[in-house]
């Protein structure tokens, strides 16, 4: 070490100027110590912790719920009370719901009965009780054979060349050359995926009525029912959604088993566009094996007004379209910074 060197430590500056640069390097190491204690705290709450964002004291276990939800103490609604709930479910404030038909079983005495126990006289009808109770008629299948009847002229037929021939209209059936009415073809819909209920389960279900329905046949109704019925449906919905002025979309990963040339572990996309608060709410869904920006542009197309979004950027560059940033998603990170 020269004698320069040497005597710059032992000046009053040198020591100052080494003092201030420990205690930068000091603040560097404690911020990223801290860093590392959020990141850890994070990963614990992911891995240990709930994954939702906010706690539902009400969420009920899926095994005991009749046992945490019975009370004793609760008092039974009426009928009037059913009813009057009925009508102001959301959606059908202004649709006026007709009451709950009603079946009435008169008990009567016998006329030998109606006889005074205490003078022999012959009893009249003084006044009633009534007991109200709700009676469940569980779904039941039968067979509707629709018989189309053709006529012709039997003048004709005796002294004509050619004989006209009349046959009475009948509607055309919903799926041609299968067993499926309208009724049950949205039954099966319904019950999969409304209720939740797999084909295998209503295969079984549909047994216990006293008719086997394969799983493959249901699951023909269902494909047919969506392909000629419902995607009219959908796109009179798609048509609806884009004139509204505000639209929210976003997309999430889905794996599909048996896809035609791809594997079973590739991701796959399903895009979800819905309408805002609405009266009726538009819910449309779109699978699309990618996850490129073509298609919200092609599903969009025509469209002005706002677009709710998270911060993927396959939504930009549409054209006529405002983004806007998506408050759930914002809200994620400020949860994240509590919880580290």
């Amino acid at each position: 070490m020269d004698k320069t060197a040497q005597t710059n430590k032992n000046t009053i500056e040198y020591y100052q100027e080494l003092n201030e640069k420990l205690e930068l390097e000091k603040e560097e190491l404690e911020a990223k110590l801290k860093w590392y204690e959020e990141q850890f705290r994070l990963l614990q709450q992911q891995k240990f912790g709930s994954s939702s964002e906010k706690t539902n004291s009400d969420q009920l276990s899926l095994f005991n719920e009749v046992e945490d939800t019975s009370d004793s103490n609760h008092e039974e609604p009426t009928v009037e009370t059913i009813t009057y709930k009925r009508k102001k479910q959301k959606g059908q404030r202004k649709e006026q719901l007709d009451n709950l038909p009603t079946e009435t079983v008169e008990y009567r005495l016998p006329a030998e009965e109606q006889v005074c126990s205490c003078c022999a006289g012959e009893l009249h009808e003084m006044s009633t009780q009534v007991r109200k109770e709700l009676k469940v008629i569980p779904a039941q299948v039968k067979v509707v054979e629709h018989v189309q009847y053709v006529y012709s002229c039997r003048h004709c037929e005796q002294h004509e060349i050619q004989t006209p021939i009349q046959t009475a209209k009948m509607p055309a059936p919903v799926f041609p050359g299968s067993l499926a009415s309208p009724s049950a073809m949205a039954y099966t819909m319904s019950q999969k995926y409304v209720e939740g209920m797999p084909l295998y389960r209503q295969e079984k279900q549909f047994e216990r009525f006293g008719v086997f329905i394969p799983r493959q046949t249901l699951a023909n109704w269902v494909i047919y029912g969506a392909t000629t019925w419902l995607t009219l449906i959908y796109k009179e919905m798609h048509t609806a959604l884009l004139e509204l002025d505000t639209i929210h979309a976003d997309e999430t990963v889905v794996q599909v088993l048996s896809e035609p040339g791809r594997k079973a572990t590739s991701n796959s996309y399903m895009w979800l566009y819905r309408s805002g608060h609405t009266d009726v709410p538009i819910i449309l869904y779109e699978y699309q094996q990618t996850r490129a920006s073509k298609h919200p542009r092609r599903f969009l197309q025509g469209y002005q007004g706002y677009l709710t979004v998270d911060g993927y950027p396959g939504y930009n560059g549409i054209k006529n379209v405002v983004l806007i940033g998506c408050w759930a998603h914002a809200r994620r990170k400020f949860t994240e910074a509590l919880q580290s």
